[in-house]
């Protein structure tokens, strides 16, 4: 699968203090980032449920999902190391051992460090809308993209999407509607109520003061 970059790296100097907290933590959490397909039960030290954040941003949400429920473990997944820094602080000072840090592009680590049929979930929250018309193209939920996820949930897993930008939020609906592997989990060509499950997040809080709706995407893998 070849695709269009999602993101634009924007590169920023880390400073002593942000690199003190990559040089100590990352050992603890941090995946590396190579060509290796993972074993997920290795790299957690134990069998259970997996699920994974796409986009993690400063990892709240990712945070308190694996607070909630320490019986399953969570794969964060981003390509910004300053988000990456604060999350691996908070990971430590939650004293989290469920929490596992990839910094990466999430279609890569898809296509080629995951075995099929290998996450119970994957989260995908509030990820770029790319709004101009032109930069569409670079939206992350595309056809393509929605099939390599199928190879990766367990039949019987959750695809939950979230988005507070309302053209986005109808393309991932007309999106996931067309994808035979996923079933509406609330009916076909609807959003989701927003589930009491997705964490409350500061950027969710925000777009609210805004005025954003917040739509919710929930398919189960067939």
């Amino acid at each position: 699968m070849t695709h269009i970059r999602s993101f634009v790296r924007r590169c920023r100097c880390l400073t002593p203090a942000q690199q003190h907290v990559l040089d100590t933590l990352w050992p603890l959490f941090g995946v590396e980032n190579d060509q290796e397909v993972l074993d997920l039960n290795a790299l957690f030290g134990r069998e259970a449920k997996k699920k994974m954040e796409i986009g993690f941003g400063r990892g709240d949400a990712l945070v308190t999902m694996a607070k909630t429920h320490p019986e399953h473990d969570y794969l964060g997944i981003d390509v910004y190391r300053p988000g990456t820094n604060h999350l691996l602080k908070e990971i430590k000072a939650a004293q989290l051992t469920n929490v596992r840090v990839l910094c990466a592009d999430a279609v890569d680590v898809l296509q080629y460090r995951l075995p099929e049929h290998c996450l119970d979930a994957i989260y995908l929250f509030f990820p770029d809308p790319w709004p101009k018309r032109h930069h569409h193209k670079r939206r992350l939920v595309q056809p393509e993209f929605v099939q390599l996820i199928a190879t990766r949930i367990k039949s019987g897993g959750c695809f939950h999407l979230a988005t507070d930008w309302q053209n986005y939020a109808e393309q991932m609906l007309q999106v996931l509607e067309a994808a035979p592997e996923f079933i509406n989990c609330v009916k076909e060509g609807k959003f989701a109520p927003r589930p009491s499950a997705r964490p409350l997040t500061k950027f969710e809080q925000r777009g609210r003061r805004l005025g954003h709706d917040i739509r919710d995407l929930l398919y189960r893998r067939e």
